[in-house]
């Protein structure tokens, strides 16, 4: 529907129609554009039988482009850089394993990054509402949240554990360097002990301090039943401690500080949290290459092993860790692309993104295996011995090493303050995704209460994950690790790229990006999309299948409660993309061949919603005009350019001026011959 102003045309245009010019943004001159009273809409809406639309409150956007970059940057680059990628590089053939893991990346990390990317900055939609494009598939919106609702959970608790470690650092010697506190036990031995221990033949059990300290003065897991026994396990409840509880509400409050307002909020906060990581990594790999046995680790860190590459678990973990630290599947690109301006390169951004996330663990492997050849040097032990992988490495053996060098607490302060950054970077993310996903499918209720909203979650959170704070907290932290992000992840990603590059169609994507970027993908994103980037997934979720054993932990089995409970929780966020599949059928109306068309053809609102810094809610063709909609004057766009007029058709301006869209136009209707009243075309606005 459109303006049509025939004093335009009797009297030489704009300027003696009456109407009061209002030059774009940006543009100098004036426009042929007119506010239409919302009032006059309203009762025109009421003539039709239909209630007038309450007014949503506009989307926010970054404030720049580096805001954008930096969290993503901070998203992608996570603990699992530090902790996880040095370990798997180890295991798996040292340099050799950068081959399978550069063509996992290659092959499957990029090409869905960059699909969830563009897919956000398409429709600047949430996880949940961006399904309009497929109905059908509404339920990964849904497990996506889920997922990352999960990981929020106990991601927290880690950050917790490092404000504890970083606090306990201000002191002029580490806690974790003796065995002469209280909670030590007769199996703790010293650093320096083991040094002279290793020269004699008798075996003993070796603790370390540092892993009594997280074991049983962090944590405080080994339950006390009274008669002298203690026990061990996630059935052991124990009593909560407090300590905890207090660092991990400051965990959450630090979280809700930074993302009170949005994007505007934590776009800033990352300039620091996302180059902090760096700059520590090169101090301490500087500081770590001039210590003794530094390079004895670092050679240990990258001398290839070929012949491991013939295993099928080097593969696995490649693939596995790619997608897991470029955060595919979890929602997280979704929103953020989703704040956006519209003609951002985001095939640009995923390839810098990508190949940086990549560079940071490869780097975060010196620094880390620096240290453990030091340890390795001064325990006189071989460094298969001592490196260690996930909490074992940041919690025990990491500041086991700290403790060895000169001026210990500072690099302890350094080192776990860096894990803090590391940490919230990755949950400002993941909670943002919840919060994105709750007011873009509620807007005109949440929009304006998104602070409201973000404090109702991080408080139901944090209550949920008191549970980690008892001294059986680390077996349902390590439990939650275990099942809520695991073969899950995987199921919703292939169903993410089956969707969207089989049923929304490749053809109809590719013309997607090409209105944002200017050019479609090239053969080899759509060749991952369609075929490679789902093999591949298949190919981890079924390897998971034959490989899985169920969740242990420091040699303690979980019963089997616990297991079906983590099985479940796995299950419960997959479960939504059937669920929500068969809602979306049954909830249209004809045959059920006519409801799965349906429910398989983008929905009327689906389409490109933030514009050149400015909100355009893309109405159906029944709808009335955008409160802010131009004049469709189809003789000016004839003439392109009339005295001082910006020309009205620009394919770098179409979408400020929205009525005209000539992927809609079905027919011209002047040059057909039509009424220039004629409104039979169809017009996205």
């Amino acid at each position: 529907m459109y303006t049509y102003n025939p004093e335009y045309h009797q009297g030489g245009g704009l300027r003696s129609s009456g109407i009061r010019e209002k030059p774009p943004p940006g543009l100098p001159g004036p426009i042929t554009s007119a506010p239409v009273d919302r009032k006059v809409m309203e009762v025109e809406m009421k003539e039709k039988g239909r209630p007038a639309e309450p007014e949503e409150p506009e989307r926010e956007q970054w404030s720049a482009k580096m805001d954008f970059m930096l969290s993503m940057l901070g998203y992608c680059v996570g603990l699992g850089n530090v902790w996880r990628f040095p370990y798997l590089c180890y295991k798996n053939g040292g340099g050799a394993f950068l081959i399978p893991y550069l063509i996992m990346l290659t092959f499957a990390g990029l090409p869905l990054f960059f699909m969830e990317l563009a897919l956000g900055q398409y429709a600047s939609l949430g996880p949940v509402t961006i399904w309009r494009c497929l109905p059908l598939f509404k339920g990964i919106g849904i497990a996506m949240c889920i997922i990352s609702g999960l990981v929020c959970i106990y991601y927290n608790m880690i950050i917790a554990w490092s404000l504890y470690y970083m606090f306990a650092s201000f002191t002029s010697m580490l806690p974790w360097r003796t065995c002469n506190n209280w909670w030590n036990t007769p199996n703790c031995v010293e650093t320096s002990a083991v040094a002279n221990a290793t020269n004699k033949t008798e075996n003993y059990t070796r603790i370390s301090p540092s892993e009594e300290y997280f074991h049983e003065r962090v944590l405080k897991y080994s339950v006390d039943l009274g008669n002298g026994t203690t026990v061990r396990g996630i059935e052991h409840t124990g009593t909560m401690s407090w300590e905890l509880a207090l660092v991990l509400l400051l965990a959450w409050i630090i979280v809700f500080a930074c993302l009170c307002k949005g994007v505007k909020s934590s776009g800033k906060v990352v300039y620091f949290t996302a180059t902090f990581p760096y700059i520590v990594l090169i101090i301490l790999l500087i500081r770590g290459a001039i210590l003794p046995g530094a390079r004895e680790g670092i050679i240990f860190y990258i001398k290839p092993d070929f012949n491991r590459l013939k295993d099928s678990q080097v593969w696995y973990d490649a693939a596995s860790q790619i997608f897991y630290s470029l955060g595919v599947a979890f929602g997280g690109i979704l929103a953020m692309s989703s704040y956006n301006k519209f003609n951002n390169n985001c095939h640009r951004d995923a390839v810098i993104i990508a190949l940086s996330n990549c560079g940071t663990s490869v780097f975060a492997g010196f620094a880390i295996f620096s240290y453990i050849g030091y340890m390795s040097h001064e325990l006189n032990m071989p460094v298969g011995k001592v490196v260690a992988s996930g909490s074992g490495l940041a919690f025990i053996a990491y500041p086991e090493a700290l403790t060895l060098m000169p001026i210990s607490p500072l690099w302890s302060i350094l080192f776990f303050f860096m894990l803090l950054t590391l940490g919230l970077d990755s949950q400002f993310v993941m909670l943002e995704t919840i919060v994105t996903a709750l007011s873009d499918e509620y807007p005109t209720l949440l929009r304006k209460s998104k602070t409201w909203v973000l404090l109702a979650i991080c408080v139901v959170l944090y209550l949920l994950g008191l549970t980690q704070c008892t001294q059986a907290g680390i077996f349902w932290l390590e439990m939650m690790n275990w099942y809520s992000a695991g073969f899950c992840l995987i199921i919703t990603a292939l169903f993410m790229a089956i969707g969207i590059s089989w049923i929304y169609g490749i053809k109809r994507f590719s013309a997607d990006i090409k209105e944002m970027i200017g050019y479609e993908p090239n053969i080899y994103f759509k060749a991952c999309w369609m075929i490679i980037s789902p093999g591949l997934m298949l190919f981890i979720f079924i390897f998971s299948l034959v490989q899985y054993s169920p969740v242990v932990y420091n040699g303690i089995a979980y019963p089997s409660w616990a297991v079906t409970l983590g099985l479940l929780m796995a299950f419960f966020s997959i479960l939504m993309i059937p669920l929500f599949g068969v809602i979306e059928v049954f909830k249209n109306k004809g045959s059920f061949a006519e409801r799965f068309r349906k429910a398989i053809t983008p929905d009327e609102k689906w389409g490109p919603a933030i514009i050149s810094g400015e909100q355009k809610e893309w109405k159906s063709t029944e709808g009335l005009d955008n409160p802010a909609s131009t004049i469709y004057d189809p003789v000016a766009m004839e003439n392109g350019r009339t005295g001082d007029q910006p020309p009205l058709y620009d394919p770098r301006s179409i979408n400020r001026y929205p009525l005209y869209d000539p992927r809609s136009l079905q027919q011209d209707p002047i040059r057909n011959g039509g009424s220039i009243n004629d409104t039979s075309y169809s017009s996205r606005l």
